[in-house]
């Protein structure tokens, strides 16, 4: 999911046969997106990159919304995309999709032509090429969605709006690497090759086990004041969130701001604070922790806000930045620092 700051909440939340006839052929048959060498790439420009490299190490950028961003190319062109492990697929801003020169999912493809998210339909296209550094992902399918919300906001603040977003469609194929501190996006080019990526040192980092749920989400156990309770692992919240009737439940007092999100198809809904005497990722023990509080109704299923123990809430960013937190997609790990 991507999750605006004051300005707006834009949230994927796909129904699970939805997800499997788009996400799973990526992911089970990668062969279906082709690699290639791109000759526009942000590492090795100017020149074609080396036939033999197997990994690649992608710079990002963190806008003032907290958000992590990768410079990329749609069809030949320059993009701006949000790089979002709560995003079961990869999107593309609808307003984006003419100029990108997007088309249509041909009427004999196995994807899904629309996609039902939050109760109306989207759009599914199609990007004749998505270039992310020197891996070329050919015919890649990208839902069209509405980035309104984070249009206005890098207007207020003065930067580029975002013309997409890179999901967990791209993420787990290619076994990305995610340190959301370093700022470094590491992608496995060559799926034939086994082993993870080289250079990763996690000694002094607490290992926290990551669950994959039927919709592509990633999830991790945590405590809130002694509840267990799971958090989704979300790099495209930029701040934590806690469901409001979980949070009211444990008769937390809750502090009034002028502060809405919105969903994709969904209304704007208030954001509340407070402050939790104890959060435990993992291992991980942080005390007296502000976070928000929404109505995650809608946004997150009914179903997980229901569980033993329930889904209730988002680990965002700022939590993923200050305690050096790395997303191993390809092991499903979770690594943090106290």
């Amino acid at each position: 999911m991507l999750v605006f700051n004051k300005y707006g909440l834009v949230q994927k939340t796909l129904a699970a046969l939805l997800v499997a006839s788009l996400v799973s052929p990526a992911v089970a048959a990668p062969a279906r997106v082709k690699a290639q060498p791109s000759r526009q790439s942000p590492i090795w420009t100017g020149r074609t990159p080396p036939q033999n490299i197997q990994f690649q190490a992608l710079p990002l950028e963190r806008s003032k919304q907290n958000h992590l961003l990768l410079r990329a190319h749609i069809n030949g062109k320059p993009a701006l995309l949000g790089i979002d492990s709560g995003a079961p697929v990869s999107a593309i801003a609808i307003n984006r999709v003419k100029y990108f020169g997007l088309t249509d999912v041909d009427e004999t493809s196995e994807l899904p032509r629309r996609l039902r998210i939050n109760g109306a339909f989207n759009r599914v296209s199609m990007a004749k090429s998505l270039e992310l550094g020197a891996l070329n992902l050919v015919d890649e399918p990208m839902v069209a969605i509405d980035l309104g919300g984070s249009s206005r906001a890098a207007k207020l603040m003065n930067e580029q709006a975002i013309d997409g977003i890179i999901g967990a469609d791209i993420l787990f194929p290619t076994e990305a690497v995610l340190d959301c501190q370093q700022q470094i996006l590491t992608l496995k080019l060559d799926p034939s090759v086994r082993g993870r990526a080289p250079g990763a040192d996690y000694r002094g980092f607490t290992k926290v086990p990551m669950y994959l749920s039927a919709g592509y989400n990633l999830y991790v156990d945590s405590r809130v004041n002694g509840i267990p309770a799971k958090l989704m692992v979300d790099t495209g919240a930029f701040s934590t969130l806690l469901h409001q009737p979980f949070v009211r439940q444990m008769r937390v007092p809750l502090r009034k701001t002028a502060l809405t999100s919105a969903g994709v198809n969904l209304k704007r809904r208030g954001v509340q604070l407070a402050t939790i005497s104890q959060l435990s990722i993992g291992a991980l023990d942080l005390r007296r922790k502000e976070v928000g509080v929404i109505d995650l109704e809608g946004l997150i299923r009914t179903s997980l806000l229901d569980a033993k123990p329930p889904v209730v809430g988002l680990l965002g960013s700022e939590i993923l930045q200050r305690h050096n937190g790395i997303i191993d997609f390809g092991t499903k790990t979770l690594y943090l620092k106290r």
